[in-house]
């Protein structure tokens, strides 16, 4: 039997090395997407690399980007893998409101020369793209498959554009493609400029006093966050169906950024009116004050739901921060992965 291969574009992101991770352990040969830059950013791949001169090399990185269709045609026609995941994108959805047409560019154009170097390689593909919650945008909430879509950012705007070439190329060219709708999910491989991350990084540096304040915009947003490597599960479980289809992925639960920010600081007890500050940068034009998903769909369907909520979230990224730090972590959130999760790989984030 022959070894199943994958391609992930934004293999460096927190999704894409967690990907990584579940489809190294699934027996797979992955291989990833990475820009060219003069230095590396690798380092959520560190623990997974081999040189690939290695006989047992397993993962392989090649140049390209989603903005170079000669670039994404080569890779595919290559590779030739039985899987792709589209992760790629400008992600940043405040950032996207400064550069809305590089957003354009990469997060909805990407995904249209994806989709046609597929098609016209004429390989059995199986697509998975990654759609976004944001795209619900001020449609109320609970959110699920069928609820209108009414997108509040560039970034959105670029997601939903992605959304529709999908289901297009599904219908009309019988590419097997499919858009998890993931709502937000972290983890202590997150970004720093990402919210949730951005509180628990700051933390750390308050208490070892390398800084003195934490500057945030809109406490009130609330959203559904779940833990990320559970839902890269997710994007493997859409993939294996018997035809493609589109799900919404989230725990059903939604929390405000103040209550994110208030369980992070008592958890380490530290005063949130002395440490924090708003600053109106952080705003942004248009606002989406509420997302929550219905996951009934991916529940029934994929036979997924996750396993860590909210408060358990919280508390394993503020000791992974502590023990990347050099700090000795509180356990708490240590101890809720060794209990829900014994021996996997990310327990050591």
């Amino acid at each position: 039997m022959s070894i199943k291969k994958a391609l992930i574009t934004g293999i460096t992101g927190q999704d894409g090395s967690y990907l990584a991770d579940f489809l190294l352990d699934k027996g797979y040969e992955v291989h990833g997407i990475i820009r060219r830059s003069s230095s590396f950013n690798r380092q959520r791949l560190e623990h997974l690399y081999v040189d690939p001169r290695d006989p047992q090399a397993r993962l392989f990185l090649h140049y390209g980007d989603l903005s170079d269709a000669e670039a994404m045609s080569y890779i595919l026609y290559n590779i030739k893998p039985d899987e792709v995941y589209n992760l790629g994108a400008q992600s940043h959805v405040r950032v996207s409101f400064d550069m809305p047409e590089y957003t354009a560019n990469t997060t909805a154009l990407g995904v249209t020369r994806l989709l046609e170097s597929a098609r016209r390689s004429n390989q059995k593909i199986k697509i998975y793209q990654a759609s976004s919650s944001e795209m619900f945008g001020s449609s109320p909430p609970p959110q699920e498959e069928s609820t209108a879509f009414a997108p509040r950012s560039p970034y959105a705007c670029a997601k939903l554009y992605a959304y529709w070439m999908v289901k297009n190329y599904r219908e009309g060219y019988n590419l097997f493609a499919a858009n998890g709708i993931l709502f937000n999910h972290e983890s202590p491989r997150r970004g720093e400029t990402f919210v949730t991350r951005k509180i628990t990084y700051s933390i750390v540096r308050l208490i070892m006093k390398k800084d003195q304040f934490l500057y945030l915009g809109n406490l009130d947003a609330k959203r559904d966050w779940g833990y990320a490597p559970e839902y890269v599960e997710a994007m493997w479980r859409i993939l294996q169906q018997e035809s493609a289809d589109d799900f919404v992925i989230g725990t059903g639960e939604s929390h405000s950024v103040r209550e994110f920010l208030e369980r992070a600081f008592a958890y380490v007890d530290l005063d949130v009116e002395h440490y924090v500050k708003i600053d109106p940068a952080y705003f942004r034009p248009t606002e989406v004050e509420v997302l929550i998903a219905d996951p009934r769909k991916s529940e029934k369907r994929l036979n997924w739901k996750p396993k860590i909520k909210f408060n358990d979230l919280v508390k394993i990224m503020v000791d992974a921060d502590m023990r990347a730090a050099g700090l000795e972590p509180l356990g708490d959130g240590d101890q809720i992965l060794e209990k829900k999760y014994p021996n996997k790989f990310w327990t050591a984030d």
